[in-house]
């Protein structure tokens, strides 16, 4: 991994527009720039991100016209994140170096097919992907309640994805949500596919398509998950990946992941940093074993367990039914009392 501010600079100037949609995510992609209010992401068009080389510099450069700053995109996640020590900018730019968000190329002939299922399958499926702003996933997670969707690179949208009938050697095309799966060092292992409804949202589906299993996984999943956030000392773990971003509409600065299920769930790895672990519980027999399963492993690793339960099925379904406020009601009591003033974010 680079080192130097030089060399972070030029791997971020790379994935410029990656950099941009995840720290600037109140901006738009205006031709070769991205266009925001400033460096600390104010909705707006004064400040321009240049996301490729043209003939007036390279890419990653940025200029604000009302303020006259300017920069690189080292300077885009120091302000974003209101860091002031280069050391945390320099671990932050590695660590979203490190994230499964490669840019879209063009199909290389010579390339061989990978393995049906296989990582470098979902690598290659997750890159032809495009991020969720804008698209039929940011309408379907809306849709279910979830606005908050800061830091969900992880989170791609396929237009036609392929999906074969479980009694089927046929195959047909549905619009995607594509959810990368990796281990705790950012290494790319599976993606996780849910198909979605064109037609939009209904209660008896919920906004996925139409079909026998909306929701599949392939690649490796034992012991990964789907990320949101980086986990330092504190993390949350759940099945579902609407469940997670449901509690992360009241905790949006805690790192969460993914499990896919209640089997996975249980073999979730931990960051060797990780000293309190809230277990997002399915309200389930499923949901209790593997709450049970993980309370066993965290203490023997000297972890501190909490149990975070919903009053309906699961987190998702109380955001639905009973509110924002009644979520963030029913999470505060269930929290450490020194990650209320941390993480819990203030009603509206």
């Amino acid at each position: 991994m680079a080192q130097s501010p030089h060399d972070l600079a030029r791997r971020l100037a790379e994935r410029a527009e990656a950099v941009c949609r995840h720290y600037l995510s109140n901006g738009r992609r205006h031709g070769n720039y991205w266009q925001v209010g400033d460096v600390r992401n104010a909705p707006g068009r004064s400040m321009f991100v240049r996301l490729r080389e043209t003939p007036k510099g390279p890419a990653g450069k940025w200029t604000d016209g009302a303020t006259t700053e300017h920069g690189d995109l080292l300077d885009v996640i120091r302000e974003a994140l209101g860091r002031v020590d280069f050391k945390d900018v320099a671990e932050e730019a590695r660590r979203f170096l490190a994230l499964p968000h490669p840019e879209p190329t063009a199909p290389n002939r010579a390339t061989a097919p990978a393995a049906t299922g296989s990582p470098e399958a979902s690598r290659r499926l997750f890159a032809m992907a495009q991020p969720i702003l804008g698209t039929l996933v940011e309408t379907y997670l809306r849709n279910r309640g979830i606005t908050v969707l800061h830091g969900t690179s992880s989170l791609r949208f396929h237009p036609r994805c392929y999906y074969r009938p479980d009694d089927s050697s046929t195959t047909e095309t549905w619009p995607a949500m594509i959810a990368a799966v990796t281990d705790l060092d950012g290494t790319f292992t599976g993606v996780h596919r849910t198909w979605l409804d064109p037609r939009g949202f209904s209660e008896a589906t919920l906004g996925r398509a139409p079909i026998d299993t909306p929701r599949r996984a392939m690649g490796g999943l034992l012991g990964n998950a789907v990320r949101f956030g980086v986990p330092g000392d504190v993390m949350a773990a759940g099945e579902g990946i609407e469940t997670v971003l449901s509690l992360r509409c009241v905790l949006p600065e805690m790192a969460m992941s993914a499990a896919l299920s209640a089997a996975h769930l249980v073999t979730i790895r931990f960051p060797g940093t990780l000293r309190r672990l809230y277990i997002v519980r399915d309200n389930d027999p499923a949901g209790d074993a593997a709450r049970d399963s993980l309370i066993e492993r965290a203490n023997a690793a000297g972890i501190e367990a909490i149990v975070l339960s919903p009053r309906l099925g699961d987190f998702n379904e109380d955001l639905r039914m009973l509110g924002m406020d009644a979520l963030r009601a029913e999470t505060r009591v269930q929290l450490a009392p020194q990650d209320v003033g941390r993480f819990l974010a203030l009603a509206a």
